[in-house]
């Protein structure tokens, strides 16, 4: 799965349905110091989001032999959840399937495999989301020749001495500090990614350069900041992310300050107005520089408390 703690591998099995399409298993914590239910008791969108990319990983090596020394980089990444309610957290972890389709893109063994997988995601034998991810796996040659070309194969972070506060949690939909990646930058409307790089989660190995997931969480934390204003009427429903599609077009260094933007903003009713009832779309750009490294097409929906009938099992509402 490349990741170095057991506790984050959600990924399970897998077994061959046919040529290219599989089943994976997964199993989601009732709880996750990172990706923990929302207020409604949902699990978090994002464990959907590093489910798949574990999943790939793991067919990649599993059924494909990709060698296990390869270094994964990511191109793009989508997902919908279609069905929120089956996200509910029950009094048991969550059985999650996803059945997996696999494109290769530009395969050249030994050195480069690109692809694609696409899933369904059901949990408890409710179908309620899809989603893709494509990267290339490259030797440890190939990927420094990348690497080199950017001129920063040995990025270092940047000083932890900038004097840049991360936003509190509560603002951003996180529980700890460590876990706000948020800093407000110097001109309005802009805001830094400025995660804890000794995060067990979001760097559970060393890397040279910001990886995928932090990209996202960053949109994430940002998307929320939007969506969720401290003056919302008490008894508002509140907005979840539903879909997110992700592009990466250079790699996003550490030793670079990284600026969040919000390019566009809108709700379904009104593409000018700011209303809380309404669905939200919002596309977000990471910026290094002048140059444009990620960017970022999301969905916030109203989130509709689950009836009883729709509730795992030993779920409480309080």
């Amino acid at each position: 799965m490349h990741r170095a703690a057991v506790a984050e591998v959600f990924v399970t099995d897998a077994v061959v349905l046919g040529e290219d399409h599989f089943l994976v298993g997964s199993q989601w914590p009732r709880d996750h110091a990172l990706y923990h239910p929302d207020a409604q008791r949902r699990s978090d969108p994002l464990l959907f989001a590093e489910t798949i990319r574990q999943a790939l990983v793991y067919v990649a090596h599993w059924h494909y032999e990709v060698p296990l020394g390869h270094r994964f980089v990511g191109y793009d990444m989508d997902f919908e959840i279609t069905d929120p309610g089956a996200l509910c957290v029950g009094g048991r972890p969550m059985p999650v399937e996803l059945e997996a389709r696999w494109q290769w893109t530009d395969r050249r063994p030994p050195r480069r495999y690109g692809a694609r997988l696409e899933v369904a995601l059901t949990v408890g034998g409710r179908r309620c989301g899809r989603g893709s991810l494509r990267v290339v796996a490259l030797d440890e040659r190939s990927y420094r020749i990348i690497r080199g070309r950017t001129g920063r194969a040995e990025s270092v972070p940047v000083a932890a001495e900038e004097p840049y506060a991360r936003l509190d949690p509560g603002l951003v939909g996180r529980l700890r500090d460590k876990d706000s990646v948020l800093a407000r930058g110097s001109a309005a409307g802009e805001w830094l990614l400025r995660p804890n790089l000794d995060h067990a989660i979001l760097f559970d190995h060393p890397t040279d350069h910001l990886p995928l997931m932090v990209l996202l969480e960053g949109f994430r934390q940002l998307g929320h900041l939007m969506t969720h204003s401290p003056t919302s009427r008490p008894g508002s429903p509140a907005l979840t992310l539903v879909s997110a599609a992700v592009d990466c077009l250079a790699f996003a260094e550490l030793d670079v300050p990284t600026r969040l933007v919000v390019r566009e903003k809108a709700t379904a009713a009104d593409p000018t107005a700011v209303d809380v009832r309404a669905e939200r779309r919002l596309h977000l750009d990471a910026l290094q520089g002048d140059t444009v490294v990620a960017s970022c097409a999301s969905v916030w929906a109203p989130v509709r408390l689950a009836t009883a009938a729709e509730r795992p099992v030993g779920l409480t509402v309080p």
